[in-house]
């Protein structure tokens, strides 16, 4: 059946009347133009209507997981953190594993040790960092997860392993939630994610796609590009996995995403790579060798797969770029949170996307006028970055932030949030930037109808009013995931 989306205002232009069918757009028209006919009509009335939004960078499972575990980020101290656990654990005393999410150590007067969750609870007890890069455990976590472990705080790879194993739910109550992810995300305009969970995703979104397909359940509302670590790179390249190639039985919505590689570690964790040292002396790690990082790329890029390269210090970043010029073929580098100035040029003459999380900025500035101090003119350097041809691609990296492009849009615009004074407003972007770097295709024939309906103007909004944008109704294909105008 054609649809008509009546009325529309695409935003910089006239109102158009846009017609969907057989999942694309076919025509935009001015509005009233059509003659009458059979097709179904829907009047917007005004009402702006852009691409669908993607979020380019999610870890959607620990995403789905994330409201079931004890929020922990407002803790100023280790030992209001301890605090939090052993509320919880008072309140839950019958529970397993207790797992929290989102602290910052990086300005706690005090230090998270292993006696202090010992005197919150007796049982297993393991917190996430908000940068995923770090984890707290108490001695019965140490010994369930990390056996031969000293430390109370695990770093990089040694906490990638505790929190893999972490997953409460079976399947089917994982899949659930991630249904329920999908539908708050569409409910908020977007049509796509890039999905850099660790693990084997393909698996994953089979089977989630298989109960979806249909329209019946909400993982359908969204198009998914699943991303492959270097633990299955061997496994990918066998199947003949390349990124952009659709997944069969999907319904056409999960396609092979980028190969990521993690070259480096976080801000908060202190283990971003830097060119200069931290407070405590040291520079951050660099998780592999410049020639182990080619190798891993060029392998990648012969098996048809995008490198994806986590580079967060300038160092990293520098390597990354470096290792792109080596093997001769562009992908992304995912964060690029701090960049030389020699360095901003070289995204676009290598045609190597950034992409970038600009709620970061938000949720690292303090961290980093500590950690880079006289250096954090470098740190999201969007307007710089866009100034020299590089292309942006936004997300938000949940759950270290939400997954709501409309948050990221108002970072890069405003730089600022909670009411402070912008910081480094000399990189901020334009609302037409911030939306282009948060879509993937345009209102215009021969495109998918991946669509958002607004009631607010998005390239006049403020900063805040970005962050509180109204979306009416989302299409996917031309088929509606959220609807609040019929």
């Amino acid at each position: 059946m054609t649809l008509v989306l009546a009325g529309a205002r695409v935003p910089g232009e006239a109102h158009v009347d846009v017609v969907i069918d057989g999942g694309r757009i076919t025509a935009v028209v001015p509005a009233g133009s059509l003659p009458g006919d059979s097709a179904e009509r829907i009047e917007l009335d005004g009402r702006w209507l852009v691409p669908g939004l993607w979020d380019q960078h999610v870890h959607f499972t620990q995403w789905a997981q994330t409201a079931r575990r004890l929020d922990v980020s407002r803790a100023a101290s280790a030992a209001e953190a301890a605090a939090l656990v052993r509320e919880r654990a008072a309140a839950d005393p019958g529970g397993d594993v207790l797992v929290g999410f989102g602290f910052h150590d990086a300005l706690w007067p005090d230090l998270p040790t292993r006696e202090l969750l010992d005197a919150a609870a007796e049982r297993p007890v393991v917190l996430i960092a908000g940068d995923l890069h770090c984890s707290w455990l108490n001695s019965a976590a140490a010994r369930r997860f990390a056996p031969g472990s000293t430390e109370a705080v695990l770093r990089e790879d040694d906490s990638f392993a505790v929190t893999s194993l972490l997953t409460a739910a079976d399947d089917a109550t994982l899949d659930r939630w991630a249904a329920d992810a999908a539908r708050a995300a569409a409910r908020r305009g977007v049509v796509g994610i890039v999905d850099l969970e660790y693990g084997w995703n393909l698996d994953v979104w089979q089977r989630r796609m298989a109960a979806a397909v249909g329209g019946a359940d909400g993982a359908s509302h969204l198009r998914v590009e699943f991303g492959i670590y270097g633990d299955h790179l061997d496994r990918a390249a066998e199947q003949g996995l390349r990124t952009g190639a659709v997944i069969p039985g999907t319904d056409g919505l999960v396609t092979v995403g980028p190969f990521k590689v993690i070259s480096d570690g976080s801000l908060n964790t202190r283990t971003a790579l830097c060119s200069h040292a931290y407070p405590d002396g040291g520079r951050g790690v660099a998780n592999l060798t410049p020639d182990e990082l080619v190798e891993r790329m060029r392998f990648a890029v012969a098996h048809g797969l995008e490198p994806a390269v986590h580079a967060i210090g300038d160092e990293a970043n520098r390597r990354a770029l470096d290792a792109f010029e080596v093997i001769d073929a562009g992908g992304r580098i995912e964060h690029a949170q701090l960049i030389d100035a020699s360095d901003v040029a070289r995204f676009s003459r290598l045609g190597v996307t950034a992409s970038v999380q600009p709620e970061h900025a938000m949720d690292d500035r303090d961290v980093a006028d500590r950690l880079w101090k006289g250096r954090t003119a470098r740190a999201v350097p969007l307007a710089d970055l866009h100034a020299a041809g590089a292309r942006l691609a936004f997300g938000s990296d949940a759950p270290v932030a939400p997954l709501d492009p409309w948050a990221a849009i108002a970072s890069a615009v405003g730089r600022s949030r909670d009411g402070r004074e912008p910081w480094h407003p000399e990189q901020a972007i334009a609302a037409d930037v911030a939306l282009a770097a948060s879509v993937r295709s345009a209102v215009a024939p021969g495109e998918p109808a991946d669509l958002a309906i607004l009631d607010r103007d998005p390239l006049a909004a403020t900063p805040d009013d970005l962050r509180t944008m109204p979306v009416a109704a989302t299409l996917l294909a031309g088929r509606f995931t959220h609807d609040t105008l019929r």
